[in-house]
């Protein structure tokens, strides 16, 4: 069940409410989970159970995806904007300097946030923003045929899909390796997300010139890729361990895009390790 927070965000036209929904559970040191476009917080729950086990983990719906209503007029939806109201929701949350784990877009605005020294660590899976340029125009194609495909199939095809594993990979085989293990329930929840999303198409047009460019040093970083990423191809991790070379760069062998369906034991081992509790400063200085 999903709560809900409001808090008010800086415009040119002055301040703006933003509501986000989200889920909390587990014990532990925050743990900010952030999905990636057209998807919502429920990517996160093969691993979220695993997680609370040993972290506060915090899994929200971005702005104008899943349960939270698109930003209001006047604000965009680019990262800086999309990052301003995350650093709102942590405030209001309390969340005094969250770890970050973030998939393809949510990785991208994990990494900003790290940028900015606003968490303790950041674990980015196929973050967005390493791309070349033939690269990002063959993904945002695929994102979009994938957002026309999930908005022209009437209900009853997409629960009939979805109740065999054929069915399940023609509607989530572009973002999983193992679409079958993914639940009907599941897969019927992500594609409504999808061709619901309000805040896509201006969320990805914000994309078009965005590119991860800076070092984030200061914090620890991993970067995790999929060998079956259809969307965001692997070699992408090796750039993104050249921008930031004290990157923890991961292998994930036989996950796709979104691998925390195609192997969430090792999905949140990876979190889990990327997010180790901070010493506190008395334990710093002995």
């Amino acid at each position: 069940m999903a709560a809900t927070v409001s808090f008010t965000v800086p415009s040119p036209h002055g301040p703006r409410s933003v509501t986000l929904a989200y889920r909390r559970v587990g014990t532990g040191e925050p743990l900010l989970l952030l999905h990636g476009i057209g998807h919502h917080r429920q990517a996160w729950d093969p691993v979220v159970d695993l997680l609370a086990a040993e972290r506060d983990v915090i899994a929200v719906d971005l702005p104008g995806f899943g349960e939270s209503p698109a930003l209001p007029e006047g604000l965009s939806h680019g990262l800086a904007t999309t990052n301003a109201a995350l650093a709102a929701l942590c405030e209001t949350l309390e969340l005094d300097r969250p770890h970050v784990a973030g998939n393809s877009l949510g990785g991208l605005l994990a990494l900003e946030l790290g940028r900015e020294k606003l968490v303790r660590s950041v674990t980015a899976l196929a973050p967005a923003g390493f791309w070349s340029p033939g690269e990002r125009r063959y993904a945002f194609g695929l994102l979009q045929a994938m957002r026309r495909a999930a908005r022209s199939m009437p209900l009853p095809l997409v629960e009939r899909l979805s109740r065999s594993a054929a069915g399940r990979a023609v509607l989530t085989g572009s973002i999983y390796a193992r679409p079958a293990r993914r639940s009907p329930e599941a897969v019927v929840a992500e594609t409504l997300a999808l061709a619901n999303a309000r805040g896509f198409t201006e969320t990805l047009r914000a994309g078009t010139s965005v590119r991860f460019t800076d070092d984030v040093p200061g914090l620890p970083v991993t970067v995790a890729w999929g060998t079956r990423d259809r969307i965001l191809v692997r070699r992408q991790g090796v750039r993104a361990k050249r921008i930031i070379p004290r990157a923890r760069l991961v292998r994930l062998p036989g996950c796709g895009h979104v691998p925390m369906n195609d192997d969430p034991a090792l999905v949140a081992r990876v979190l889990l390790d990327g997010s180790r509790p901070t010493p506190s400063p008395a334990a710093q200085r002995t």
